[in-house]
């Protein structure tokens, strides 16, 4: 008898995922998404319907003796016409919270992107495949799979080589995040070293990640969504999206991020909620949106094609976006003292671009996430921070 013979067949049940709001069942198995049915209807664009279904942050997590595993699962690859295709998404597996395995899928589904500007692709389905784990440590021991951040990813079952079962609810505190690509991961190459998750680590706290690549535009929909989700610790990081897309002016961006953070409080009326300003991005520093994909390089890179002059008007760069929502905490944080702000230069400014630089000019390297992860370990949940343990 075959190795995979002697495995045993667990199907992929809601209760195995963490990190995730909502999940779909498929012909196929389970999809977890990032935001639930009811918002999903009101996505406007396929850029937010895609990044939402890549589960970054989304985990399986169970108990088992298992030395062997094996996950079966159907990605969809993103992939850029005319471009070569980038690696296969990587399946990090942890036991007992340590990075111990690594795996990938090398089937799947292709959603090619035709058109980088309008974000109009094509669908090639593809079949399912198997990310496997082998000489893992023996004895009981909690795992924890991380899916791939960058690829939809359909989770069908678990083969092992001992019995399973979900993991019980660890009793962490749960932070829900939101943000953009840089929360979503990009440029990041293995999924439990996106900065959120090596904070949530430092923080020993469960992560919700709704860090959407290129879409948060404080849309009223993810604010219901954070409403209605429970959470111990919330962070909001915004700006950036708002400023590359040159989707909204002063005038408006204003009163959104103080209705975005009205919706919240309906549903977390005194929980610790931590609005965070862009990271250090010369590229919009001072030099507003749209931002556009540049290839004189060679490579794909992207810069700014606003008029600074036009600041003036209400066209919004990062270092307007920190002030404003600056402004707004000073403001609110009188009648609200759970309220707290964090200039995103504190995570990522200038000394760091200097050490690890923005290799396409807007998202950071692996190390540029670790260190952003790094810091904002130690500025949030130190004892002195707004997402401290409660003592007393």
């Amino acid at each position: 008898m075959s190795t995979d013979q002697k495995l045993i067949t667990t199907p992929v049940t809601a209760d195995f995922l963490r990190g995730h709001l909502d999940v779909e069942e498929t012909a196929h198995g389970l999809l977890p998404h990032r935001l639930p049915a009811w918002a999903r209807r009101r996505i406007p664009d396929d850029r937010l319907a895609v990044a939402e279904a890549q589960p970054s942050g989304v985990r399986l997590a169970f108990r088992t003796s298992a030395t062997t595993i094996r996950l079966d699962a159907l990605p969809t690859k993103r992939v850029h016409r005319g471009f070569p295709p980038p690696p296969d998404g990587i399946y990090d597996l942890l036991v007992d919270g340590r990075l111990t395995s690594q795996a990938t899928v090398a089937d799947g589904n292709l959603h090619t992107i035709t058109d980088m500007r309008t974000q109009t692709a094509d669908f090639t389905p593809g079949p399912a495949g198997t990310a496997h784990f082998t000489d893992l440590p023996t004895g009981g021991k909690d795992i924890e799979i991380w899916l791939p951040h960058g690829e939809i990813t359909e989770v069908i079952a678990l083969r092992t080589d001992a019995p399973l079962e979900p993991a019980p609810d660890t009793g962490r505190r749960v932070w829900l995040h939101h943000g953009s690509s840089i929360s979503h991961g990009s440029n990041a190459v293995f999924p439990s070293t996106i900065w959120p998750a090596l904070a949530a680590s430092a923080g020993d706290v469960e992560l919700i990640n709704l860090g959407f690549g290129g879409s948060a535009l404080v849309d009223p929909f993810t604010a219901r969504a954070m409403r209605d989700t429970r959470a111990d610790l919330i962070s909001l990081k915004l700006g950036i999206n708002v400023v590359n897309g040159d989707t909204m002016r002063l005038r408006a961006f204003v009163p959104a991020v103080h209705g975005f953070l009205d919706t919240i409080r309906e549903g977390h009326p005194t929980t610790p909620l931590l609005l965070v300003s862009p990271i250090l991005c010369p590229t919009h520093e001072n030099t507003p949106g749209p931002l556009m994909p540049d290839l004189s390089s060679g490579t794909l890179t992207f810069k700014a094609t606003g008029d600074p002059a036009d600041t003036a008007a209400g066209r919004l760069t990062l270092t307007i976006v920190r002030d404003v929502l600056a402004d707004i905490v000073r403001q609110r944080s009188l009648e609200d003292p759970n309220l707290h702000y964090l200039d995103g230069l504190d995570l990522y400014g200038e000394s760091d671009h200097d050490e690890f630089p923005l290799p396409d000019a807007i998202h950071p390297s692996p190390e540029g996430h670790r260190r952003i992860g790094e810091n904002f370990a130690k500025l949030v949940f130190a004892d002195d921070g707004p997402f401290a343990i409660p003592t007393g």
